[in-house]
């Protein structure tokens, strides 16, 4: 037994040291499969090209109470000082990484690296600068699409991220804490995580190092292929302790695509409040529910909690306590599974829907809508377009008129909101509930109002003689059909 050990020991180590002597190729990322060596030279050495360095300058316009969902995860990453703290100065600079995907100059980051962006500059690997322009941002799935104006930019090939197998190796290439063009190595940990972070989410879960500057970087496998989007760590002390989470290129190309074609995402819905089964029952029995009823002839999947009356899935005869199990043939396991499923898709798309009812397996064809509904495709509303230009009150004019805030209307052209009646010199106090202390107030209220299930804004005005006015608008007939 000795023998063959020493004998296995020697042949393990030749192969070691065979594999650094030969030169790296696409076709040699992994050296042996029939061995657990596995070569990531080629996959970091490229990479590391590909990825770049995002530095951001903002402007903090008045004295805000600050509070960032990724506090958890970040700690002070942006510098505004923590959540509940002011912030003060009047500008401010952040950064994070960058994925160029294609030679003419589109870079792929997250949304909370640049969302608040005054200016935006980019470098490279090899140290060349550029100004970069944002394409569109998407909230929901913490992705962004920037651009800067070169060609022959080194993009990295973009892989399926549906292929990864747990235990597979993966990069992870960003810049943590200012260090340019790092690379740390790990394995997928678990795909399909939930986190409760963004609205749609199926991270891609890896032990490989994440840390405050990572955001937006690339995730690739061993082929040097991207198949990750570097979102965020999970850490109690704001540094990497164990896991990071990658945002899917299955997710990621759909919503590239949308945001070059339409300026927003177009994101398709079933019409259902889900759960995944197994916590549900979970739930359930902790309530004191009989387990006889709770058996529904699988134990994994996503229970429908509650069907939209003018949704997808009531017109498909879908129903609360169905659970579905399959989106066009590919299993769900659990909401996150079945929120990737819908993410790759558009409203007027049609799926087939597997599920699961009384033990019954049934499959259903859905057509896929919008918030709003419908299956039009739903464009990005310019503020401008709708005919009016805004400026805040000064000190002077909000004592002359007794008011705490509001946006003055200083000219007025065809439009919405001239045909609703607003005219020149009318201040703007509340749109949508929301106090308006800046025309960034309003343009943020009229982009998400625009992308909710009701596209109407409420405004509440005053003339300068005091006297209250209110107007509704309604922004679904400004899309493009």
């Amino acid at each position: 037994m000795k023998h063959n050990s020493t004998k296995s020991l020697a042949v393990a180590m030749l192969l070691s040291l065979a594999t650094a002597f030969m030169p790296a190729t696409p076709a040699m990322a992994v050296v042996n499969p029939s061995s657990p060596l596995v070569d990531l030279t080629y996959a970091a050495e490229n990479a590391v090209n590909s990825v770049v360095y995002i530095k951001v300058t903002m402007t903090v316009k008045q004295q805000i109470q600050y509070y960032s969902p990724f506090d958890d995860f970040f700690g002070d990453f942006f510098g505004f000082g923590g959540s509940g703290k002011k912030a003060e100065a009047p500008k401010r600079k952040a950064s994070g990484s960058g994925v160029i995907i294609s030679q003419d100059g589109y870079i792929v980051t997250n949304n909370h690296v640049v969302q608040d962006a005054d200016e935006i500059l980019v470098k490279l690997n090899d140290k060349k600068e550029y100004k970069a322009r944002i394409i569109g941002t998407d909230k929901t799935t913490d992705l962004a699409l920037i651009k800067v104006e070169a060609t022959n930019l080194p993009a990295i090939p973009i892989g399926d991220s549906d292929k990864l197998k747990l235990g597979e190796w993966v990069l992870a290439v960003g810049n943590p804490f200012n260090l340019t063009s790092t690379v740390t190595a790990g394995i997928v940990s678990a795909k399909s995580r939930s986190l409760n972070a963004n609205d749609v989410e199926s991270f891609i879960q890896t032990d490989a190092a994440i840390n405050s500057g990572n955001s937006g970087g690339a995730l690739v496998n061993a082929k040097g292929e991207l198949v990750g989007i570097n979102a965020m760590l999970y850490s109690q002390t704001g540094s990497f302790s164990g896991y990071g989470f990658a945002i899917p290129t299955t997710i990621m190309n759909k919503v590239v695509d949308d945001l070059k074609r339409f300026g927003t995402v177009q994101r398709a819905l079933l019409g259902i409040n889900g759960a995944d089964l197994t916590k549900w029952i979970d739930e359930q029995k902790e309530k004191g529910k009989d387990e006889s009823d709770l058996d529904f002839g699988t134990s994994e999947g996503v229970i429908v909690v509650d069907v939209a009356s003018d949704g997808a899935a009531a017109d498909a005869g879908i129903k609360e306590k169905d659970v579905i199990t399959a989106i066009d043939g590919k299993t769900v396991h659990s909401m996150a599974d079945l929120q990737e499923a819908l993410a790759t898709h558009r409203p007027g798309d049609m799926v087939s829907v597997t599920y699961l009812r009384d033990k019954h397996q049934y499959n259903k064809k859905v057509t896929l809508r919008n918030i709003q509904g419908t299956t039009d495709k739903v464009s990005d509303v310019d503020p401008y377009s709708l005919g009016i230009a805004l400026k805040p009150l000064t000190s002077e004019q909000k004592r002359e008129l007794a008011l705490q805030h509001g946006l003055m209307v200083i000219s007025v052209k065809e439009g919405k909101m001239k045909q609703a009646g607003i005219t020149k010199g009318l201040i703007i106090t509340e749109v949508n509930d929301k106090k308006m202390n800046s025309v960034d107030d309003f343009n943020e209220v009229v982009k998400q109002t625009n992308a909710s299930k009701d596209p109407v804004l409420w405004i509440k005005a005053k003339t300068q003689s005091g006297l209250p006015k209110s107007f509704a608008i309604d922004l679904s007939s400004d899309k493009d059909k």
